[in-house]
């Protein structure tokens, strides 16, 4: 059957229309530069980002999850790590709340909009030194810096019209709407999701990589967490289908961008840093400086 005049101009209009709204826009991603789709201002982040943290620590609850306190030296190393890498973020101004969470089966961190970092005390071990550290927690800090979920956000609309689109479409030819909605689901993630979340993390690796350098820890640091994890695994799925890049992967490219870290590490005037410190330690230890 032939369309109608008109249902071609209601086609033309609305593709014509969701360009102008895309290119609309578009924005450039803060450090790395790079150009991506974005809807959704810092408002609406911070909305979903206190949404979720409430809901966490509901779930805390219901599980009987202990928070620990901020003297334990647990919690205490993750402050003194955050106390260094925040001034480098360029998010300084946010209303930063860290909680440690006693549970050493989960080796996990996350930092929701807003501030909230969540660290599980399962890390600490993977991370042995607070250079380690810093390279978990400047990736996850970096995940804000580059708003990758207002990112994510806006993705979801993309696709949901691609989705909803396509099982239109197949409800022409003879399929069933729901299973093109399973297939046409996983599809898309394999296709769009899934690339663009490993882009994003490559995205964060890069800036929390950056930031820790200028913070004065050791940005190779990285590479040997990445390897120790890599050595930790059980088992993997192949990079295509999964949301992150391989640890393999992940150790090329932190290779690759290692002589800028170490550049932005010198241009922070690490080494009189460090030199004062060490001063500190020795006359502390020869008993010259009684704290």
């Amino acid at each position: 059957m032939a369309r109608s005049p008109g249902t071609h101009a209601v086609v033309v209009a609305a593709v014509g229309g969701a360009c102008i709204f895309y290119f609309a826009n578009l924005e450039t991603v803060p450090v790395s530069g790079r150009t991506r789709f974005n809807v959704y201002g810092a408002e609406a982040v911070r909305e979903a980002g206190e949404m979720q943290y409430q809901a966490i620590l509901y779930q805390l609850e219901q599980q009987g999850g202990r928070i620990l306190p901020e003297w334990d030296w647990r919690a205490a190393r993750v402050r003194k790590v955050m106390r260094k890498l925040i001034p480098f973020s360029g998010m300084a101004g946010e209303d930063w709340e860290i909680y440690v969470i006693d549970d050493s089966k989960t080796a996990n961190a996350f930092v929701l909009p807003g501030g909230k970092v969540f660290v599980f005390s399962g890390i600490l071990p993977m991370a042995r030194s607070d250079s380690a550290l810093a390279a978990v927690l400047g990736h996850e800090i970096a995940h804000n810096v580059a708003d990758h979920v207002s990112e994510r956000m806006s993705q979801a609309i993309g696709t949901n019209i691609l989705l909803y689109s396509l099982m239109a479409l197949t409800g022409f030819i003879g399929f069933g709407p729901l299973l093109m909605h399973y297939f046409g689901s996983h599809l898309l993630d394999i296709t769009f999701g899934n690339p663009m979340s490993r882009l994003q993390e490559s995205e964060a690796d890069y800036i929390g990589l950056m930031m820790m350098a200028q913070a004065c820890y050791d940005p190779a640091e990285a590479v040997r967490f990445w390897a120790h994890m890599e050595s930790a695994k059980v088992a993997d799925v192949p990079e295509w289908l999964s949301t992150h890049p391989s640890n393999e992967n992940r150790i090329k490219k932190i290779q690759e961008w290692l002589p800028e870290a170490i550049e932005k590490r010198n241009q922070s005037d690490c080494h009189t840093t460090t030199a004062f410190a060490d001063l500190f330690k020795r006359a502390l230890s020869r008993g010259v400086i009684i704290v």
